[in-house]
């Protein structure tokens, strides 16, 4: 049995085909009997059988193994679940005949708090609180509903039936096929799945609405909700319904299953899952409530619910081979969902904001801790921590700028081609590579293999000398460590207007290009299309200083050139005085994306400021104050009469910000409408779309002598019963700059008032409340590991509460701390968090050390925009 233990992947002489299952949860005692037949092939010689499984308890004496060429019964002679590696290791007295036979098993288990595996969500139905229950198995949990090989490659066949309480809905991947009701029982049965991998099955069972609504080609789409709430599921069907029939015709193959349903969990640890025919949402990820859902809750549900619903072809009909190839699945659904979003709503601007994406995905990637695309997995514990912005964006990221490097159309149809090659199978990135090749023409091979198989990517350094346009490549790294990879970088460039774009591979370290007009600007990376950061020399980077200012530059570019020129301010590779000159540059700006990315950066611009130059803050805050004015004034408080979607995420946005930096007459007017929202929740002086802003300038006057905000919040969040609201408050609470009140907010999400999955909702404390957190997050470490440290929230804790800090000493305090409590899964969040904070640090020095940066800063503050 030893052979077994420790090992990565099972073992290959037994493969499963079909499953027959049949389960029977127990709501009120939290348990669930159940029992499996699975079809095998047996395929070498073996005396053992071996498969995934946790925390069941096999029944003594109900496993069997029958061989169908001879109808011979086997029993085990040895039954062992090894809980460490969570396989289940039968052996027989003698050899199994090779070729087909059924493997019987019995077993019971537990529903778990811990939303993995077959796991108990809460909800109250006539004022009583009630338990559904509900699978997630992504990546590695269906071993803890069934035995079975729970591994992507190994696709089978599901049968399943249920047995529930008689008033309940039960759900499962496939339509039902029959019913039979006993007294307060009925057995449910569902038609037999096509070929899938085991982490797809899905089972809900519960009191439930529903709206439902048909596809051009007859599939029929449902969203199912808490009773009451099935009005809010209308806007999530229409984008199911359109989505579906999109994708029918970008990737050419129809969706494979008769049914569509989607359906709203209360306890539900990530946003969504993409289960074969039954996808689970959290409730703000599919709900949308026209009176209270801002602008943004509406996006995320339609991008959320575009990203699941091309899983439906790319991770279910094509599954990934194992988790190593994680990216094509998430990548790809980050990327089409982006797709999806601007066919339906094109006013969104939506490619735009990918660049948010992006940014996420160079952010981690410029890490020393940061890992390839394609990692190694040794262990099932490993796997949670992938589920990243590496896996997610830079994988998309890195799709987009090949789509953009083969052209729109032909990329379509290598997609087609590979989906249809891959139906029902599995694959590897090397097989999309092979179908795009097979397409375009392009070593598309080579190019990508520098993007997926080594950690980091590019800083291209651009200067003019002898009327040639010099480019060099250097790993960027934000850390003082140096990296010495090298990649084929698609480089594009325009010089003085987008007319004339030029673009060619950089493939070695350097190259030059003969320069028709050297006294224009020079935009590098058009678009942004390509994942790598661009330097340009001062002269260039003054001229594109002057064409933001005179509105040369696409919305795209101006967002780049302030991000690469924040990248480079925290690498330490440019001055934060050139950083604060750019960014006065955007003091008209007005566009969504790149005015969104420029409060962010004046959030992390403010908190390092704080650290390195406290006395010149108030300059600092009233230079940011000064540069969102405008657009500020020319949004207002009021809504305008047809306004875009996108101005309504922006009037949160910049209100939000002018409170945080301590804006009097914003936090007046926000006080002014909290206070005709409290005496009245229909009021229209606070729509969904400021209320956060609202929320956050209340809590900036809270302190222990003036709590009332706090309690009127508190109050709010009691009486709501709605998921977006809830989290919007907790997300506010977490801004006051009062310690004893933040205090008061982090045991507050941890009480049983707080689903344990919004939790994270209230971590990012601002700069003030950070020592606070991190001696709560050491007193309270191991509660928070028992409840959260069986899934990949715990590793939020860890990033939120430890990233902000910006010394030395504290990197080697959280280091020694966790020297003994560190876990294999939040070991690589704990390293990349740890080398941000000596990321930090060094920043610090860098700007204590720059010359003009006081005198910068205060003929900034005292400009007048």
């Amino acid at each position: 049995m030893e052979q077994f233990k420790g090992q990565p992947r099972l073992p290959k002489f037994a493969s499963p085909k079909r499953y027959d299952i049949r389960l029977k949860p127990d709501l009120a005692a939290c348990k669930f009997a159940g029992s499996v037949a699975i079809d095998l092939d047996i395929v070498g010689e073996t005396k053992f059988i071996v498969l995934n499984a946790a925390d069941l308890s096999i029944h003594d004496g109900t496993v069997s193994f029958t061989s169908k060429a001879s109808s011979k019964v086997f029993e085990p002679c040895k039954v062992d679940l090894v809980e460490e590696d969570e396989i289940l290791v039968l052996e027989f007295p003698e050899s199994l005949p090779t070729g087909s036979g059924v493997l019987a098993i019995r077993f019971d288990g537990t529903l778990n708090d811990m939303m993995k595996g077959f796991y108990r969500s809460t909800y109250e139905h006539n004022g009583e609180k009630k338990n559904m229950a509900v699978t997630q198995f992504e990546p590695a949990d269906a071993r803890r509903c069934f035995p079975c090989w729970d591994e992507p490659a190994c696709k089978a066949t599901f049968k399943i039936t249920l047995d529930v309480p008689s008033d309940l809905v039960a759900l499962s991947n496939m339509p039902i096929v029959g019913e039979k009701v006993e007294g307060h029982v009925k057995t449910v049965f569902y038609q037999e799945s096509p070929i899938m991998s085991t982490y797809l099955v899905a089972v809900v069972v519960g009191l439930f609405d529903y709206v439902e609504d048909h596809t051009s080609d007859g599939v029929k789409v449902r969203v199912y909700c808490q009773v009451g709430k099935q009005n809010q599921g209308k806007f999530a069907l229409h984008v199911a319904v359109k989505t579906l029939e999109l994708y029918r015709e970008y990737f050419a193959v129809p969706y494979s299953l008769p049914k569509l349903d989607m359906i709203a969990i209360p306890d539900f640890a990530a946003g969504a899952m993409e289960n074969y025919g039954l996808v689970t949402y959290r409730e703000t990820a599919l709900l949308y409530d026209e009176k209270h859902s801002a602008a943004s809750n509406k996006q995320w549900v339609a991008t959320v619910v575009a990203h699941e619903l091309a899983h439906q072809w790319f991770g279910n009909l094509v599954t990934m081979e194992w988790w190593t190839h994680l990216w094509l699945n998430e990548g790809f659904a980050t990327w089409v969902s982006y797709l999806a979003t601007d066919g339906l709503f094109p006013e969104w601007k939506i490619w735009t904001q990918f660049l948010e994406e992006s940014t996420e995905g160079l952010r981690l990637d410029g890490l020393a801790e940061s890992h390839p695309i394609e990692v190694e997995i040794n262990h099932a514990g490993e796997i949670d921590e992938i589920f990243d912005a590496i896996s997610y964006r830079k994988g998309a990221s890195v799709i987009r700028m090949l789509q953009s490097y083969l052209g729109a159309e032909c990329f379509q149809k290598s997609l087609a081609s590979y989906i249809k090659r891959h139906a029902c199978s599995n694959a590897k990135t090397e097989d999309l590579w092979a179908a795009l090749e097979e397409g375009s023409g392009e070593p598309v091979n080579k190019l990508m293999n520098s993007w997926t198989k080594q950690k980091g990517f590019p800083v291209v350094s651009i200067k003019i000398k002898d009327d040639k346009l010099e480019f060099e490549q250097s790993q960027f790294v934000s850390s003082s460590s140096h990296g010495d990879g090298q990649w084929i970088v698609p480089v594009t460039f325009c010089c003085g207007s987008y007319i004339a774009r030029r673009s060619f591979l950089l493939e070695t370290k350097s190259t030059s290009i003969d320069l028709k007009e050297t006294g224009a600007w020079i935009k590098v990376n058009v678009d942004q299309a390509g994942f790598y950061r661009v330097k340009y020399d001062e002269d260039l980077q003054a001229k594109l200083r002057y064409a933001i200012e005179n509105e040369m530059l696409a919305a795209t570019d101006r967002f780049g050139i302030l991000d690469d020129s924040f990248a480079l301010c925290v690498a330490r590779q440019q001055s934060l005085t050139s950083l604060l000159t750019l960014m006065a540059a955007y003091r008209e700006e007005l566009d969504y994306t790149v005015l969104s990315n420029l409060i962010s950066i004046s959030y992390k611009v403010a908190r390092i400021a704080a650290d390195a130059t406290p006395e010149l803050m108030d300059y600092v805050k009233q230079f940011f104050i000064g540069l969102l004015q405008y657009s500020a004034e020319k949004l207002g408080w009021e809504p305008k009469e047809g306004e875009s979607h996108l101005e309504a995420m922006l009037r949160g946005a910049i209100l939000s910000a002018l409170a945080e930096f301590g804006d009097e007459p914003t936090l007046k007017e926000a006080s002014r409408r909290f206070h005709a929202f409290l005496e009245d929740r229909s009021t229209p002086l606070l729509p969904p779309d400021i209320r956060g802003a609202a929320y956050v300038a209340v809590m900036q006057t809270v302190n222990a002598s003036n709590r009332s905000g706090f309690e009127s919040l508190r109050r709010v969040y009691r009486e709501t019963d709605l998921s977006l609201e809830k989290t919007r408050i907790l997300g506010s609470l977490a801004s006051c700059p009062d310690p004893n009140i933040i205090l008061e907010v982090l045991n507050f999400i941890l009480s049983p008032e707080v689903r344990s999955q919004d939790a994270v909702s209230g971590l990012a404390v601002c700069r003030e409340g950070r020592e606070t957190a991190w001696t709560w997050l050491k007193e309270n470490w191991e509660h928070i590991w028992k409840t959260y440290g069986s899934g990949s929230l715990v590793t939020w804790f860890v990033s939120a509460v430890v990233s902000p800090f910006a010394s030395f000493e504290k990197a080697k305090e959280v280091e020694d701390f966790f020297a003994t409590r560190s876990k294999p899964s939040i070991t690589r969040t704990l390293k990349q968090s740890i080398e941000r904070v000596n990321i930090n640090a060094q920043w610090v020095q860098s700007i204590r050390n720059e010359e003009y940066l006081a005198e910068t800063v205060k003929e900034l503050a005292y400009r007048k925009y």
